[in-house]
């Protein structure tokens, strides 16, 4: 690409690419614009290194991928400070408590108490549409820790073992929007401390959502067979809400942390001028968290483009659950 610099992250990754030199004059470039999708659709993500650190940068870099989506939630934040760029930018800040012990979304891993931690997931599981992908910077980082961590569904799939594997073919996972850590059910290696405020609102507004399924395996056009099961917010197989069914998702879960803490995944270690892109549909992501005392700022743009294989139990719609418990 004319004026850039294209990297593989990590030799020993088939996944993932590093882009350094994208101005505005770049993005301009509707050659370069189709040739950092094909890198995309290729290695699945992106880090864009040292690039103007502004929201109308994010937006205009996100649009090269794709129409812009809003969050399907009212209770997440959107960002207030960036004008006229502020469509689809949600806000993810955490501002340490005066009294550690009493702050929001804490847990305890390792015999340390860490603010922001997500187990791995992939986003908008609880909907019946995906996003297709997501760009995501973090202007506000603790000084250690705050990593972002990211798998390929591909390559996991490939190395992940054989009858668990097996197992998850042709099934279906049951996802419902409960983000509480404390209620997670599956792969849990730490130990919840506190919920956050918003922990209310979002449960009620929960009910306008029936429970979502998405197949723990699928097939891309390109052939690749994809693992796409996150552990945070699945609440069990559709058709096998039994402990086998149960114990089946929670050694899978293990495993996707225990392959999570290997080489198996790539742990980005942002910088102010950093962005990143990943596809929702083939990563997986976490946060490893924080000391709790450190303030932690993400801006995340979401973009449109379902892969079409989710959908709502019974044949529901959002609202319709909201409705009938009414």
């Amino acid at each position: 690409m004319a004026g850039l610099t294209v990297k593989k992250l990590d030799e020993n990754l088939s996944f993932g690419a590093a882009v350094e030199g994208l101005d505005y004059e770049a993005l301009a470039d509707e050659k370069v614009r189709q040739q950092l999708r094909d890198l995309f659709v290729d290695r699945g993500m992106i880090v864009f290194r040292d690039v103007e650190p502004s929201a109308k940068m994010q937006v205009e870099l996100s649009k090269v991928f794709g129409p812009l989506k809003d969050h399907p939630t009212t209770t997440t934040p959107r960002d207030e400070e960036t004008g006229d760029h502020a469509e689809g930018v949600i806000d993810m800040h955490y501002r340490p408590s005066d009294d550690v012990a009493k702050g929001e979304g804490l847990v305890e891993m390792n015999g340390e108490v860490i603010a922001r931690f997500s187990p791995w997931h992939f986003d908008h599981c609880y909907n019946d549409e995906l996003n297709y992908a997501g760009v995501l910077r973090a202007p506000i980082n603790a000084p250690v820790g705050g990593r972002t961590g990211f798998m390929d569904g591909i390559e996991l799939y490939r190395q992940f073992p054989k009858d668990l594997r097996d197992a998850l073919e042709g099934k279906n996972v049951i996802y419902t929007l409960d983000t509480r850590l404390s209620t997670m059910k599956f792969g849990v290696n730490f130990t919840p401390l506190t919920e956050y405020a918003t922990t209310p609102q979002l449960l009620k507004e929960a009910a306008k959502f029936p429970r979502a399924m998405h197949p723990a395996i699928w097939t891309r056009e390109t052939g690749e067979k994809v693992l796409h099961y996150g552990p945070w917010m699945a609440i069990g197989l559709e058709g096998h809400e039994d402990p086998d069914g149960d114990r089946l998702l929670d050694d899978v879960a293990h495993e996707i942390n225990r392959m999570g803490s290997g080489t198996s995944a790539y742990w980005h270690e942002w910088k102010p001028t950093d962005m990143v892109i990943w596809d929702n549909h083939r990563m997986l992501h976490a946060v490893e968290g924080c000391d709790a005392k450190y303030e932690r700022q993400t801006l995340r743009t979401t973009i449109k483009g379902d892969y079409g294989l989710g959908y709502f139990e019974d044949g529901k719609k959002v609202g319709e659950a909201e409705r009938e418990i009414a």
